[in-house]
């Protein structure tokens, strides 16, 4: 090539600018950092569940998880089980030749007044709370005194419990007796805590002991054996909350469990309750019929469910449907799908009312959480062991979820307990007031006032 030839390329290639050939090589991408911790693991490896799984335990660890469980646990039991009364108690009512929303109605009734209970309670004061646990214990005992009153007390299914209120309504003091109980027991307990009388095992006892027993007798008096047994596990519960030693607890449960023995044994129709525990059979004289025909109607369910409103079981099968075994009629309409929910959401209720009595500092509020708690979990586990056929049938509501004003009343009561110390948590309430309407956050986390409409 010629000399001007070679010269008039270069000058060519100097004015285009380097090509695709002459272009020099990118500088390589330095390496990205390590994290302070370490090397940065795959997400896809056992770094990645880790991660995840941090994330989740930072989750459940916010302040306000506990208030969120107890509120929305609550609700989602009760709009349930309003659903399925309404589904299990058509057949009753019109065997009864009632409307077929009957049942239906008075539950939603009750359901309502317990939502005003709840939001007073959730409002409520804890010196007013304290204040209130006398006369709740003094109404109780003489309302349970009344049942025992001939012409004022009523017998429905063989247990005197029950006093009229005038047509369709009747009152259960029993079931007001476990609140009375939790709030009585609580205070009790609160006040000698701040003496420092607790580590005498006779102020542990006394007259914690003796009151409660009171109110055990007068509900046996009724037959009643079922609440019998949640409020001994309400007793229970208020000890080990505030930490009987393991002696004096075992005492009290050997004691409780030898009454619990003698009242079994001295009554035909407790000892044939506990003989059809795991029946497959309804047996000579149909004495485990209701048993064999909850666990018949669990077997239909399935996974799935036949159906809402497309129970056999109902029409006439399983005695009390909408009340006692109405989670064996959840089983048969919603499946194994439906029942493993409701169990979540006790499940969850009961860890939220844990976590409120093992975070609060007020001694009442733990030891009236951990009475709550123990109240609603002791009566749930009663209530579907029998379903279940691992319990015997002692005649209790599952709590939030049966028909029964009686019922729904303290339990709803107690939950707005629940929420007001899940809420009054230190940690919660910040949170609370972070949230509080008109407050905004920016981006460099600033709280801003929002302005009014009006201004520029």
């Amino acid at each position: 090539m010629h000399a001007d030839d070679t010269a008039a390329s270069g000058a060519w290639t100097a004015l285009r600018g380097p090509t695709a050939r002459t272009r020099p090589a990118r500088a390589p991408r330095p390496a990205p950092r390590a994290a302070p911790g370490g090397p940065r693991r795959p997400r896809g490896g056992p770094g990645g569940l880790r991660g995840l799984h941090a994330r989740a335990k930072r989750a459940w660890d916010r302040p306000l998880t506990a208030y969120y469980l107890v509120l929305g646990g609550s609700l989602l039991i009760t709009v349930l089980g309003l659903v399925m009364v309404y589904s299990a108690s058509q057949i009753k009512a019109l065997q009864n030749g009632l409307a077929p929303s009957y049942f239906f109605r008075k539950q939603l009734l009750a359901a309502a007044i317990g939502t005003v209970l709840l939001l007073a309670a959730a409002r409520t004061p804890v010196r007013l709370l304290r204040a209130l646990a006398y006369p709740l214990l003094a109404v109780s005992v003489i309302l349970l005194c009344m049942v025992q009153v001939p012409g004022v007390g009523e017998t429905i299914n063989g247990n005197t419990n029950w006093i009229s209120l005038g047509g369709p309504f009747q009152l259960q003091p029993s079931e007001f007796g476990k609140l009375a109980l939790v709030l009585w027991g609580a205070d009790l307990l609160a006040r000698k805590q701040s003496k420092k009388l607790l580590t005498q095992w006779k102020h542990l006892l006394v007259p914690l002991v003796p009151v409660s027993f009171l109110l055990l007798g007068l509900i046996m008096l009724g037959g009643d054996m079922g609440t019998t047994v949640v409020l001994t596990a309400v007793l229970l519960g208020l000890l080990w909350v505030a930490g009987a030693p393991t002696r004096l607890f075992s005492g009290v449960f050997g004691v409780t469990a030898a009454l619990a023995i003698l009242f079994i044994k001295t009554s035909a129709n407790r000892m044939s309750r506990l003989e059809c525990i795991g029946a497959t059979d309804p047996g000579a004289n149909d004495q485990c019929w209701q048993a064999v025909h909850g666990i018949y109607a669990l077997a239909n369910g399935g996974w799935f469910g036949a159906g809402l409103g497309a129970s056999v079981e109902k029409w006439g099968e399983l005695p009390e449907p909408h009340t006692d075994f109405i989670f064996a009629i959840t089983g048969e309409e919603l499946g194994l799908a439906g029942t493993l929910s409701v169990l979540a959401l006790f499940a969850a209720l009961g860890y939220a009312g844990i976590r409120v009595a093992g975070r609060t500092e007020d001694p009442f509020v733990r030891y009236a959480a951990g009475g709550v708690t123990t109240w609603i979990t002791a009566q749930a586990v009663v209530n579907i062991g029998a379903v279940l056929g691992l319990l015997p049938i002692a005649g209790v509501p599952l709590p939030l979820f049966s028909y029964g004003g009686s019922a729904l009343l303290p339990t709803m009561f107690a939950i707005g307990l629940l929420i007001a110390f899940a809420r009054d948590e230190p940690g919660a309430r910040a949170a609370l007031a972070m949230r509080q309407p008109g407050v905004r956050w920016k981006t460099m986390r600033r709280r801003v006032k929002k302005r009014p409409s009006g201004e520029r």
